[in-house]
């Protein structure tokens, strides 16, 4: 591998908690130990939910854990063209298409849905080539068109082998909402590209999302970032720690007397 090249992104809706800590924890010492250098990214689109006070808390946390990156901070919210010209790409190229249809429309579609996800309905396809005469994306959920029967597989750095097949186990998937926010898919991986990530350390809630990932990259003609998927943390019954859990979160338990030590030490 060429020099090493990560990142830290955390989103902005809430206070980073134990989880996060662990999975950082991860990313920074796997560039520390190869000598490589962090990008520090604030993953902050959605104008709604991202608040400037979680912004601030975020740095604060991630200074207090002892976690140092090298460039950044990038704030995605400052980043609208970029993904406007990936969009634009994946239009002219007709692997995306205009869709009327919201969240809350596929959740409730009379199709059976697949175990980990509902899959978007492949009758509410329009032609292939639709939406290429508009110039910009807004007042369209914007889909990419998986190729139906074909297996994206990827081998993780820590969890092995992995895929899943495009069409029967995950459907056709957002990379532009209608209220003119980029969607997540679309913007990591114009990021990680630009940014010349070449390994991304995150949850392994994500690895079906790299699947997705995976054929942006091909569509972009880039090169993909290996993965690092680490194991989440959950509390005592079981359930996946979440921004909500306020006791969890890394300030309350800074000031509840935890350690950086201590937060950190679940890194593998």
């Amino acid at each position: 591998m060429s020099e090493y090249r990560g990142r830290l992104a955390p989103t902005p809706t809430g206070y980073l908690h134990a989880g996060h800590a662990a999975t950082f924890g991860t990313a920074h010492q796997r560039a520390v130990e190869r000598q490589g250098t962090l990008v520090f990214r604030m993953e902050d689109l959605d104008p709604a939910r991202c608040k400037r006070e979680f912004v601030d808390a975020a740095l604060e946390d991630l200074n207090w854990l002892g976690f140092g990156w090298q460039e950044g901070p990038f704030f995605q919210s400052e980043r609208t063209e970029h993904y406007l010209a990936a969009w634009r790409t994946l239009k002219n190229l007709g692997v995306i298409y205009p869709c009327t249809k919201s969240r809350k429309d596929v959740e409730f579609a009379p199709f059976a849905p697949h175990e980990e996800e509902k899959l978007f309905p492949t009758d509410w396809r329009p032609p292939i080539g639709a939406g290429q005469n508009l110039e910009q994306p807004d007042g369209f959920n914007w889909r990419f068109r998986v190729p139906d029967g074909r297996k994206i597989a990827f081998t993780d750095l820590r969890c092995g082998p992995f895929s899943r097949t495009a069409g029967d186990e995950f459907g056709d998937f957002l990379v532009w909402r209608r209220d003119g926010i980029p969607a997540y898919e679309l913007a990591v991986v114009v990021d990680d590209i630009a940014m010349q990530i070449n390994e991304v350390v995150r949850g392994e809630d994500l690895l079906v999302s790299t699947c997705r990932q995976l054929l942006i990259y091909e569509a972009l003609n880039a090169e993909a970032p290996a993965f690092y998927h680490c194991p989440l943390l959950r509390d005592a019954q079981g359930e996946r720690l979440a921004k909500r859990a306020g006791a969890q979160s890394i300030r309350a338990l800074r000031d509840a007397g935890a350690s950086p030590e201590s937060l950190t030490a679940f890194t593998e």
